[in-house]
């Protein structure tokens, strides 16, 4: 059982993907919500063999984080318009707030020795992950649409915006298959290599757009997940203190996302497929005691 503290710094992706008659570009539009960085703390609790080099055993593991709300960098919100080309029609700025951050994973697998000092884990992981943001003031930049279509955003006036824009929020779901190698060479250090990998990831999302009023709703799944991991530990008799780094990615799901305009009081389905997207690393300190 043991405490832990660290920071996430990278982003989240919310997508649009576009049909053949809206542009050139595979993505219609695409929104991204920094995590630069945002601080965490939790618990853990892990179970399985003390001394995993001798024999084979069980393990299980639960880990929760919660985020600390604040600013956390930029939200930018880029469209592409245009059926004539590939070109950056619309931009927009803002600052980004984390509101809130919420990881909860559970691990369940078997210990395997496979020399005097080296051990392997397999082991199947789920998970829950919440992020939550808001974008204020900034400004928006968009090109103007003439009679020979879009004109170079370069040249389009940056109108500035105050206050809130927009909230987003995303659910993710995923289930995964690991493996590990553990081991203790230069004693009392212990080095833990890991790696999870699936394409069973699924995430749901809410986006308001506060200037117009506008909700979306997304339901998306099937981003390739892997995550790779090393953990440094050091064993004080039944205290253990631990440094570990990870990198975590989802690639863009697909999937279907239902609109309820300002003017309507219910959600109607679009024809553009919505995804969304998650790259962000990882930083950790652990403090265990071994009962």
């Amino acid at each position: 059982m043991g405490t832990q503290f660290g920071f996430i710094h990278g982003q989240a992706l919310e997508l649009v993907y576009s049909l053949p008659h809206d542009t050139k570009n595979d993505l219609l539009s695409e929104l991204r919500y920094d995590m630069k960085p945002v601080f965490y703390y939790g618990l853990t609790a892990s179970f399985g063999k003390k001394n995993p080099y001798i024999s084979p055993g069980f393990l299980a593991s639960l880990s929760f984080k919660a985020g600390v709300p604040g600013y956390s960098g930029t939200h930018e919100n880029r469209d592409w318009m245009s059926n004539e080309d590939d070109a950056l029609t619309n931009f927009s700025s803002h600052t980004n707030n984390t509101k809130e951050m919420l990881i909860a994973d559970i691990i369940l697998g078997a210990t395997i020795p496979a020399a005097s000092n080296i051990y392997i884990k397999t082991f199947i992981t789920g998970g829950w992950t919440r992020f939550s943001f808001s974008g204020s003031d900034g400004y928006l930049q968009y090109a103007k649409l003439g009679v020979d279509g879009y004109g170079s955003i370069k040249d389009a006036e940056k109108k500035p915006c105050y206050g809130e824009v927009i909230t987003y929020q995303q659910d993710w779901l995923l289930l995964a298959f690991g493996v590990s190698i553990g081991t203790t060479l230069i004693h009392p250090l212990s080095f833990d290599f890991s790696l999870k990998l699936s394409p069973l990831t699924y995430c749901a999302a809410t986006d308001h757009h506060l200037l117009r009023n506008d909700v979306f709703k997304d339901f998306t799944k099937f981003g390739f997940y892997f995550e790779p991991e090393i953990n440094a530990s050091i064993l004080l008799k039944q205290f253990e203190l631990s440094l570990n780094f990870a990198y975590r990615y989802i690639g863009r799901t697909k999937g279907t996302t239902f609109i309820k305009y300002h003017d309507s009081s219910a959600y109607s389905p679009a024809s553009n497929k919505a995804g969304a997207g998650l790259s962000v690393y990882d930083t950790r300190f652990l403090a265990v005691f071994h009962f």
